[in-house]
């Protein structure tokens, strides 16, 4: 995708030519050849940037209206935007669930798999049908309505088209648990799993400086307040397939903390809801 769109134009909280440095080294790795481009000096070098940092240099602004704001504008709905011959949902389901089964020969539209949900921390089984597919449903990690209303007003439809499909901005969840977020930004709903939540802010955080979008001062203060939580988590520019880590299995706590690995948090090796006796995305806390 051609062209450029504008740095955040706020100077990072510490004032100095290292936070500066660190900023713009986290928005030019948050693009790609297929993302809008950001300007950057030729002197920069990329460098891991904590989600705190980038957080700093993300501008503060009310809410634009939702006027005139339709799911179209953001392109077709799924579309094959990297030109692999899948759509972007099952794309998803293909990154983000296991034991996946086919329609067909085709390695793309998926009949079957199961969804360790980090959102929720409970297991999902997914079965491709009228009445069953939605059971497991891909969500924006920034809804495009709340997009719209900071800043997506003024990128192209190429880049909103591209915005809609960045996998940095999809997480197959469960159903319900989509629907209940509709356009929520950080400061109004937050995953119920809280050992995924300094994670899924550091996501709205990368995906809001990928595509030079703003915060609110409510969001701002509620992000913060995760990420202070967990002091060095970084901002992510991609997301792992889920078969892609090691299978770790722990038969209960007492291995867990044997192994020096408590506590467990949902969507990390190790962690699944049997060990989670509470619900709340954090296994052997105790």
């Amino acid at each position: 995708m051609s062209g450029y769109t504008a740095l955040p134009n706020i100077t990072p909280a510490s004032g100095t030519r290292w936070a500066a440095a660190v900023v713009l080294s986290a928005v030019l790795a948050l693009c790609s050849a297929n993302l809008p481009a950001v300007a950057a000096d030729s002197t920069t070098t990329t460098q891991a940037v904590q989600a705190a940092d980038l957080l700093e240099a993300l501008p503060i602004k009310g809410r634009a209206p939702k006027t005139g704001y339709e799911r179209s504008l953001f392109g077709a709905t799924w579309a094959d935007v990297d030109q692999n011959g899948c759509d972007t949902r099952n794309d998803i389901l293909n990154r983000d669930l296991t034991g996946i089964t086919y329609v067909n020969s085709v390695p793309c539209t998926v009949k079957t798999g199961v969804l360790a949900d980090p959102y929720t921390g409970t297991a999902i089984d997914f079965v491709r049908g009228t009445t069953t597919s939605s059971a497991v449903q891909i969500n924006h990690v920034v809804a495009l309505s709340d997009a719209w209303q900071k800043g997506a007003q003024q990128l192209t439809t190429e880049q909103r088209t591209a915005f809609a499909n960045d996998p940095l901005n999809l997480q197959a969840t469960d159903g319900p648990t989509n629907q209940q977020k509709g356009d929520g930004d950080a400061a109004t709903w937050l995953p119920p799993a809280k050992g995924f939540r300094c994670e899924y802010v550091a996501r709205q955080v990368s995906v809001k400086a990928r595509y030079s979008l703003w915060v609110t001062q409510a969001e701002h203060d509620a992000i913060a307040g995760i990420l202070a939580a967990c002091p060095g988590q970084p901002a992510p520019t991609t997301v792992a397939p889920a078969g892609a880590s090691t299978v770790v299995y722990y038969a209960n706590c007492a291995e867990v903390v044997a192994a020096d690995a408590a506590p467990l948090y949902a969507g990390t090796a190790g962690y699944r809801s049997g060990l989670d006796g509470d619900g709340d995305g954090v296994a052997c806390e105790g």
